[in-house]
């Protein structure tokens, strides 16, 4: 598990040469103690695709801390799910297939029965792993998302709370382990006076283990996730995407108020969240707030990725670790969707001249804008501008905030179409200040010049230089250019100028 090769080792060779199987599927299947998923990664790059996954809620821990054992129906809802993903796996003849087991089967007496069954009778075996190896995996698993993350991951399951603390340098230090899962938190005794001072015990042991001088805390696990959706709901939260949602703990402190005082079933119809998954959010609110008490973080934010992806981190190089996912997600999505894969280089390198000022944080944005803006071409061209934004406000990218999803959508936008007024969007700009918008807008008119003035390379049919003394945008073009350069083209030159606020100046 250390990432050196072993005969018993059961990832071995799975990125043994990450460019050769950059575009290979690879399976990860997560046993845990409430739910079991499978996820088959389209590509083990720096920021693989989702290209399959599926997840049953067999409750495999439930009510094992009062027996001991595993739950009888999810034994056998978990083996009828392992055998579907089994052949899932095969007919996608995906390999290799990684299947990992968490606290309930590690901790359950029938565990090594459950194990045993389960490699006869599918054929994956099934690798248990131990809570701080499972706080590591998870940490890895916001590492693939967040590169630089810098604070507390705390991943909650069923039966168990883990917790690694991240150096923002890519390495994972001290972990605990705990039992702080809902399941487990079901038999604790004294009713709620009796649960808050067991939750509070626990969690101050593991602050010891861990320290709390942790600005921020990433949260990994469904129940979390569950509980920021709903966060989202109460605030009329115009996004609904969960990865990289931040919290302020005084948010978290009103929305495990709001839920107390809220009647479930209305609740869960009203955001989509499973029964199985809603039984347990007022026991992981009552973690939450301890955890949020104890720890003082300044923000706290959702991670979509956890232990499947930390599987695929272990074993990546250090060279593609140091990638950034978003960039190579984009690269990703042009070389599959663009009509001139490898345009989108050409066109940032001709539109750099513009953005030379760039701090480096919007510097990315903008080279992402350019891999993407051809990647919507087959939408119809009347509903092609939504549908760009709606597509990277929406979409599974990695190391990208919020705001940037919608700075990048707006760009894109403006990629297709002039003006942004009376667009179904129209909510979600509000998450940019005056400046970024205007940016953006920028940033898209400037593809929407670029894009069509030369369709094989724009630096071959003229060059940009912007003048801000002079206050102007000057276009030098190109024996090529000059034949390029048509009403059409003048038209979206002359609208990038105006929307930089300078005058327009063409140099033959």
């Amino acid at each position: 598990m250390n990432g050196k090769a072993k005969t018993d080792d059961p990832f071995e060779g799975l990125f043994e040469d990450a460019s050769a199987r950059a575009l290979s599927r690879v399976g990860v299947v997560d046993v845990g103690s409430n739910s079991i998923r499978l996820v088959i990664f389209d590509g083990a790059a720096r920021s693989p695709a989702y290209f399959y996954n599926e997840k049953v809620m067999a409750g495999l821990g439930k009510d094992m801390a009062s027996t001991g054992r595993l739950n009888p129906e999810g034994i056998e809802r978990a083996y009828t799910a392992l055998s579907r993903f089994a052949a899932i796996a095969e007919g996608m003849k995906v390999r290799p297939m990684t299947v990992v087991a968490t606290a309930a089967v590690r901790d359950a007496e029938d565990g090594p029965e459950f194990r045993k069954r389960v490699e006869k009778e599918t054929g994956l075996k099934l690798n248990v792993i131990d809570g701080e190896e499972e706080a590591r995996f998870s940490a890895q698993g916001v590492l693939l998302g967040w590169p630089e993350a810098k604070g507390l991951v705390c991943d909650i399951g069923g039966n168990s709370m883990e917790l690694a603390v991240l150096d923002g340098k890519g390495k994972v230090g001290r972990r605990a382990t705990s039992q702080l899962g809902p399941f487990r938190l079901q038999q604790v005794k004294g009713g709620e006076d009796g649960l808050r001072k067991h939750i509070r015990s626990v969690m101050e042991e593991l602050a010891q283990k861990v320290g709390t001088d942790h600005d921020r805390i990433y949260l990994v696990g469904g129940s979390w996730r569950a509980i920021a959706r709903l966060d989202m709901e109460r605030t009329a939260y115009p996004m609904t995407v969960l990865h990289e949602y931040v919290m302020t703990p005084q948010a978290v402190e009103q929305t495990v108020n709001w839920i107390s005082k809220s009647d479930l079933q209305t609740l869960r119809s009203r955001v989509g969240i499973s029964n199985s998954r809603m039984e347990l959010v007022p026991l992981a609110s009552l973690v939450l707030r301890q955890l949020v008490e104890t720890f003082k973080p300044k923000e706290l934010a959702v991670s979509s990725y956890g232990i499947r992806e930390g599987l695929l981190y272990e074993h990546m190089s250090g060279s593609l670790r140091g990638r950034d996912p978003l960039l190579e997600s984009a690269r990703f999505t042009e070389r599959q969707m663009a009509r001139m894969p490898g345009f989108g280089k050409k066109l940032y390198q001709f539109l750099l001249p513009l953005f030379e000022d760039a701090p480096p944080e919007r510097a990315r944005l903008i080279r992402a804008a350019c891999l993407l803006h051809d990647t919507a071409w087959r939408t119809h061209p009347d509903y092609r501008a939504d549908a760009c934004f709606d597509n990277i406000t929406r979409a599974n990218m990695a190391a990208l905030s919020h705001p940037e999803r919608v700075f990048l959508g707006v760009s894109l936008l403006h990629r297709y179409k002039n003006s942004r007024a009376t667009s179904p969007m129209a909510p979600l700009f509000a998450m940019l200040s005056d400046e970024e918008l205007r940016a953006a807008e920028v940033l898209g008119k400037a593809m929407r010049f670029g894009a069509m003035f030369s369709i094989k390379d724009p630096s071959e049919a003229g060059a940009l230089r912007l003048s801000r003394k002079k206050e102007t945008l000057e276009l030098s073009l190109t024996k090529t250019g000059r034949a390029l350069f048509g009403e059409v083209a003048e038209a979206r030159f002359q609208s990038l100028c105006k929307a930089m606020g300078v005058s327009p100046a063409i140099r033959d």
